[in-house]
């Protein structure tokens, strides 16, 4: 079995960085064992083995090999932010400390069930201050295993103004054995705040080179060299949508679908059909996506609330648990919206690729195209608007993402798209 950084593709840099510092933090267990009634000293530990320890595969005075209690990894999406996060837990969690692949602390910490590693993947469109204060209270009790209590936030950028707070005074006074690791697009405000960021040390992923995505697909998944090939360059270096592509006949009928909307748009009417299309296949797929998973819930907070009960008060429990199964319904609600959001927004990746193919075609630029089974659609729109066309055309999209992002109504955002597609 490969290590645990096996699958975090085509990020050298950050993968040695991580490796260093998980050989840092196993040496800071190592002088804590010796010295018990120091233990709780992390900071002074630290220093102390990068400076002393480079028998632990620490250079002394090396900054890139120091363990520190919190990390922000950014990078654009597909880049593999909550992978690299992951991996550094189980890596953290290694009793060879190195993130062997095959030790207990890697395998559980990599299937999601160690004890003291905490994954927090937001499934609505925000992480709220109760959920983050619960986690930071969970987080400060004593690791079980005897090394880290690792929390890992995949969706930094999410967490709502209270929720950061509450994060920013356990970063700011961390218990001695706790690791924070966030996941988040970029250091910017925006996406996290400068006080946070402040207290971090940050991890820069790069979008990975489809040769290295394809590459991972053949050999990890088993995938055909040409299907790898085709699915790297038509996903843009996102290794998970790269894999939905080359497994999945539906994803790629719904590429398919959104890489035909600029032949669709002939007047004002077909616009707003080519909107209505775009939008009404996201609910869907978002929708399939996460039907299974409202059923199974609701039916176990009923089973749980006495739903089926013959005994004395279970009409009586049920009837009283109408706040409760209408709690759920609004996070139900909020992960449906998000699934329709990310569903709408892999759409416009795709259509700001056909977009940008036309570019480069019309601006004769010695690069390959992202859609290579649409590459001669692209020219002959690169043909018909020249470069200043496709530019405009692919700015709408990238601005369509924008005001989704901000809130705006999906309908209305891609509907004022398809007409500025249609106009040029």
């Amino acid at each position: 079995m490969p290590d645990v950084f096996a699958d975090l593709v085509g990020q050298d840099e950050a993968v040695d960085t991580l490796r260093r510092a998980a050989a840092a933090a196993a040496a800071v267990l190592r002088a804590a064992a010796h010295r018990p009634d120091e233990a709780d000293e992390l900071a002074a530990l630290v220093e102390e083995v990068e400076v002393a320890s480079g028998a632990s595969g620490v250079s002394p005075g090396d900054p890139g090999a120091g363990m520190t209690h919190a990390w922000i990894f950014t990078g654009p999406p597909g880049s593999g932010r909550s992978v690299a996060a992951r991996a550094f837990a189980a890596a953290l969690q290694c009793v060879h400390g190195t993130g062997c692949g095959t030790c207990p602390g890697c395998h559980t910490t990599l299937a999601g069930t160690h004890a003291d590693v905490r994954l927090v993947v937001p499934e609505g469109l925000s992480i709220g201050v109760s959920e983050m204060r619960a986690l930071v209270l969970r987080a400060a009790s004593t690791p079980s295993g005897g090394r880290w209590q690792v929390v890992v936030i995949e969706d930094a950028d999410r967490l709502t103004e209270a929720a950061g707070n509450a994060l920013l005074k356990a970063v700011e006074e961390p218990p001695p054995r706790t690791v924070f690791l966030l996941c988040a697009p970029s250091t910017h405000p925006d996406d996290i705040s400068v006080t946070i960021r402040s207290r971090c040390r940050v991890v820069p992923l790069r979008q990975p080179p489809p040769d290295a995505v394809a590459e991972v697909l053949a050999r990890r998944d088993g995938i055909a060299p040409d299907v790898a090939r085709w699915a790297a360059a038509a996903a843009q270096g996102h290794v998970g949508r790269a894999r939905r592509l080359a497994r999945d006949p539906e994803a790629r009928k719904r590429r398919d679908a959104v890489l035909a909307v600029p032949r669709r748009l002939t007047g004002v009417g077909a616009a707003f059909d080519a909107a209505s299309a775009l939008i009404e296949a996201a609910e869907a797929e978002a929708e399939a996506s996460v039907a299974e998973t409202d059923a199974a819930e609701r039916a176990a907070l009923e089973t749980a609330l006495g739903a089926g009960g013959t005994g004395r008060g279970a009409a009586g429990a049920i009837r009283g648990a109408a706040g409760q199964l209408k709690e759920l319904e609004k996070r139900q609600k909020s992960r449906a919206t998000r699934a329709q959001r990310d569903a709408l927004d892999r759409a416009l990746v795709d259509l700001a690729g056909f977009y940008r193919d036309a570019l480069t075609m019309a601006l004769r630029a010695s690069v390959a195209p992202v859609h290579t089974d649409t590459a001669s659609l692209a020219e002959a729109g690169a043909r018909k608007w020249d470069a200043e066309g496709a530019l405009r055309r692919l700015e709408a999209v990238l601005a369509c993402r924008a005001a989704i992002e901000a809130n705006v109504k999906p309908r209305i955002a891609v509907e004022a798209m398809m007409l500025a597609l249609w106009k040029g």
